[in-house]
């Protein structure tokens, strides 16, 4: 087995394990809905794995799925149009076990386009000629993979859940996060927003023993930030020139 295939082995294994993990927590208060694309859209989510790279300079860390993104083709900011014309991946996906009436699963059928996956892999696409070029230099994992629904259908973050319900979550996340690290081996973390970076920190720190590695902050690109409408092409790249990721132009 060559390195890279151990490397795609053990985030598999990482990957299967954390699905089973976080399957078996319960949650209740104002989430009617909980998404886990490691599961229904596994097909997509492991053809993704499979390109990733031993050594890479960067691992990106996001937050959790986008309902239009990874909730619907199982890849880390994965707006559809991004993750077929970039990453080159189109698979089939199946339905969640308790899908929301207002929050459907189409897969690669969704047309709705995520605006923080298509600015994300947009920045990565015009700055790496190719998927090969981007991946083996970095690598994208979402801190949780699940996405998380109100009654009305609206998307809630991790960090908006009862307390006991974040730390379950993060127990469980925490060590598939550890257990991608050690598998990827990267020079350093980049947290797309400063809750990714947080959650990075934590998890390493409690390590054992402790791993230390730079953590950089990179914008995120949701909408919902004021400063990522402002141009979030020109603040990221930035960013990332700032922490070594990117060469200056």
């Amino acid at each position: 087995m060559t390195t890279r295939d151990a490397t795609v082995a053990a985030l598999v294994r990482t990957s299967r394990r954390l699905s089973r993990s976080v399957a078996a927590l319960r949650f209740g208060g104002v989430v009617a809905a909980v998404y886990n694309p490691l599961d229904y859209a596994r097909t997509p989510h492991e053809m993704y794995l499979a390109m990733a790279r031993p050594r890479p300079r960067a691992l990106f860390l996001g937050m959790n799925p986008g309902p239009y993104g990874m909730a619907q083709t199982g890849v880390p900011f994965g707006e559809v149009a991004a993750v077929r014309e970039f990453l080159g991946i189109d698979a089939s996906v199946k339905r969640p076990r308790q899908e929301h009436a207002k929050r459907p699963i189409e897969g690669f059928a969704c047309s709705r386009s995520e605006v923080s996956g298509r600015r994300f892999w947009g920045l990565m696409a015009a700055e790496f000629a190719t998927r090969s070029a981007f991946f083996a230099r970095a690598f994208v994992w979402n801190w949780c993979p699940l996405a998380f629904m109100t009654e009305s259908g609206a998307n809630l973050t991790p960090d908006k859940l009862p307390r006991a319900e974040q730390d379950a979550v993060g127990e469980a996340c925490d060590e598939a996060l550890r257990a991608v690290v050690s598998a990827l081996n990267p020079t350093m973390i980049i947290g797309v927003g400063a809750f990714a970076s947080d959650r990075a920190r934590e998890a390493l720190r409690v390590s054992v023993p402790a791993i230390d590695l730079p953590i950089a902050t990179v914008l995120h690109p949701s909408p919902a930030s004021p400063a990522a409408n402002r141009g979030w092409d020109a603040a990221a790249r930035k960013q990332l020139v700032a922490c070594g990721f990117l060469r200056d132009a």
